[in-house]
């Protein structure tokens, strides 16, 4: 059997359910759902189509996954070594980064596992893998799944997975504005002024900058300037806290040496700077504290993302309507949760057990999408 003819073979092997990737990409469907395996489906896109990709790939030697009898050799998770689980997923993302547009951005979450006693350290030899080969690493989110299995009697247990956030180049779509926490307290009147949401009202900074051996009088003149200026957008609303950091008042975060921390540069040059809490809110940490519960749990697929899980990837790193890749569907989750966000998704997987269950839930957000409130 020639190359030609053993990729024709494997276009037969895929799929559609719901409708079809290009009807998707032309803005006809809200969904499309491949089977087949993720390399070859991914091979049939065009460049730059996708806005954002969601995925958990098979862990190496750690679960085991619904696999359809044709796709056997194919599937990723059961390798002899390592090295080899590590290649197998660099082929996979080769694709990915083909389709995703250049603003776009990659969500990998991927879990580690011990073998022989010993911690292998799997996400971060696909994370460093990913990097050599051109990936930009943006984020390591450590989801804190706030409970684990009981381990073994001589060591801790494992509570957390690693979530990497990529992209393909340095300039990229982030809408930060959409995942900000708001405040729970705002800025507040007093008899001597206006003070922050913990009580800041500037007149320590004040008194600090006048008695400063450290500030030329030029430097005092502009602390007293921005100060003044912040507690402006602090009584407007625009700003719910603030902290001043003055030359010799107060310790410089992340040391002292200029080439390392930008803000001890700041210090160095201007005598001080000022750290600014929007009343858009705060960006989110981190860290995240989800517990991996979902209604479509099911026997067959014990690793199911919470759809809690997805709002602040598919918010910040995709426009509305725009397209939502997992190569690694499962059951939907990422589908399901870029249908209740107003993008629209396509979803690959080998397993047509676990597509038959997307299918169902995916019809179920697309009946009730305008009745339904989102809720996660």
């Amino acid at each position: 059997m020639t190359a030609q003819t053993e990729h024709k073979n494997s276009l037969a092997e895929i799929v559609n359910i719901l409708g079809t990737a290009s009807e998707v990409l032309k803005g006809e469907e809200q969904a499309s759902l491949l089977h087949g395996n993720a390399i070859t489906v991914l091979q049939t896109l065009p460049e730059n189509c996708i806005d954002c990709v969601i995925t958990s790939p098979p862990y190496w030697k750690q679960r085991e996954y619904e696999v359809d009898s044709t796709f056997s050799d194919k599937e990723i998770g059961n390798e002899d070594r390592p090295s080899e689980y590590v290649e197998h997923i660099r082929a996979v993302f080769y694709e990915i980064k083909r389709v995703l547009k250049p603003s776009g951005s990659l969500w990998l979450n991927i879990g580690d596992k011990y073998h022989n006693k010993n911690l292998m350290g799997m996400p971060w030899r696909v994370a460093l893998a990913l990097q050599d080969d051109g990936w930009i690493l943006r984020n390591d989110i450590i989801w804190d799944q706030m409970k684990g299995t009981q381990s073994p009697k001589d060591r801790l247990r494992d509570v957390y997975e690693h979530i990497f956030h990529f992209v393909k180049s340095q300039k990229y779509y982030y809408d930060s504005d959409s995942i900000r926490i708001k405040p729970t307290k705002v800025p507040s009147l007093t008899g001597n002024g206006i003070m922050s949401a913990t009580g800041v009202s500037g007149v320590k900074y004040r008194q600090q900058i006048a008695s400063s051996t450290t500030l030329s009088e030029q430097e005092k003149s502009n602390a007293l300037q921005a100060l003044e200026e912040t507690i402006g957008k602090l009584r407007n609303g625009e700003l719910v806290d603030f902290r001043m950091t003055i030359r010799g008042a107060q310790r410089t975060y992340h040391g002292e040496n200029g080439n390392i921390s930008g803000r001890a540069k700041e210090l160095e040059e201007r005598g001080f700077f000022i750290m600014k809490s929007s009343a858009k809110g705060y960006i989110p940490s981190d860290i995240w504290r989800i517990v991996p519960e979902d209604k479509w749990r099911k026997d067959t697929h014990c690793a199911v993302f919470p759809e809690e899980l997805l709002v602040n990837p598919i918010k910040a790193t995709s426009p509305e309507n725009g397209i939502i890749l997992d190569p690694f569907v499962g059951t939907g989750s990422s589908i399901a949760a870029a249908l209740h966000l107003g993008r629209k998704a396509i979803g690959i997987d080998i397993s047509l057990k676990y597509l038959a269950t997307a299918q169902q839930r995916i019809e179920e957000v697309l009946a009730h999408q305008n009745t339904l409130p989102l809720q996660f």
